[in-house]
């Protein structure tokens, strides 16, 4: 396959070893640890693979408990916690190499009718995605090309990505920036008719670009990094039915940074300003080369 978005729905594709137990890839990328997304959306796929899929995602929460390392499978264990009237409830273990490193718990439900319906406007008029360049293009109009990793890293992202504020280069376009950060975002492809490999595929997008509202005030976007940083916790509530292969707009803003950790909270909507998801992360943050106590 060729096609970034045909490598996200394989890798969202698990294979299933047990009635609650599925195995999935873990590409083998120049990563560090495994990208936080593609575990939170692979194991969203196992514990949907386990209901009777008349019900949506309507939420999930969950911890990041250990690096995982790329190249090597993780095994997700499915506990069917609850079927319901309503409600269906899932929590699943990812295991890799006999260690956990990932716990994640969502619930399911089946569509009601229901009197209350409201929703705030979004908080920022933006300009189109078809306005804002793509962030290879930003890149190579900046440096007159763009360096070899990351035109490999461009032809394998599954999602096209545009900052609506495109990004910052040195230090002086940070002076005095609000911690916010948007991002017009979709597959790069079709992802098919399949909801649930929607939900996923938004779920690992969701983890792409979150934390970069922590860091705006910090640090310019573009260029070496002062910190490592790494998703603690990560919670999203799912209001509307969507596509991840059409424009969605994911609104961030972090409204607090202490203690080395950092919290954002993103809102994603549609072209027409309906508010589809809410995100709230905790992310790790450290100056490189600094050690914990």
């Amino acid at each position: 396959m060729t096609n970034p978005a045909e490598r996200l729905v394989d890798l969202l594709d698990l294979e299933r070893i047990e009635v609650n137990i599925f195995r999935g890839r873990s590409p083998h990328e120049s990563l560090q640890r495994v990208f936080g997304g593609q575990v939170a959306g692979q194991a969203l796929v196992a514990a949907g693979r386990t209901t009777d899929g008349d019900r949506p995602v309507h939420s999930l929460h969950a911890y990041f408990l250990r690096p995982g390392r790329p190249g090597v499978p993780i095994v997700y264990q499915v506990e069917r916690v609850r079927d319901g009237r309503s409600f269906t409830t899932r929590r699943v273990t990812a295991v890799q190499q006999g260690r956990v490193i990932f716990d994640l718990t969502a619930s399911f439900h089946r569509p009601e009718e229901a009197g209350i319906a409201h929703q705030l406007p979004p908080a920022r008029v933006v300009p189109d995605p078809e306005e804002l360049p793509t962030v290879a293009e930003e890149v190579r109009d900046h440096l007159g090309a763009l360096p070899e990793a990351l035109e490999r890293m461009a032809r394998r992202q599954p999602f096209d990505i545009r900052y609506v504020d495109r990004l910052r280069w040195t230090r002086e376009e940070i002076t005095d920036a609000d911690p916010r950060s948007a991002v017009w975002m979709r597959a790069v492809g079709p992802l098919g008719d399949d909801p649930l490999v929607h939900t996923c595929a938004l779920t690992y997008a969701s983890d792409m670009t979150l934390l970069d509202a922590v860091r705006i005030p910090v640090e310019p976007l573009w260029g070496p990094r002062g910190f490592d940083m790494a998703s603690l916790d990560h919670a999203m509530w799912f209001h509307r039915p969507f596509r991840a292969d059409e424009w969605f707009l994911y609104d961030q803003e972090s409204p607090v940074a202490t203690g080395g950790r950092g919290l954002a909270r993103g809102r994603i909507y549609d072209r027409g300003g309906n508010l589809l998801v809410s995100v709230v992360q905790e992310g790790l943050f450290r100056r490189l080369g600094e050690q914990p106590s």
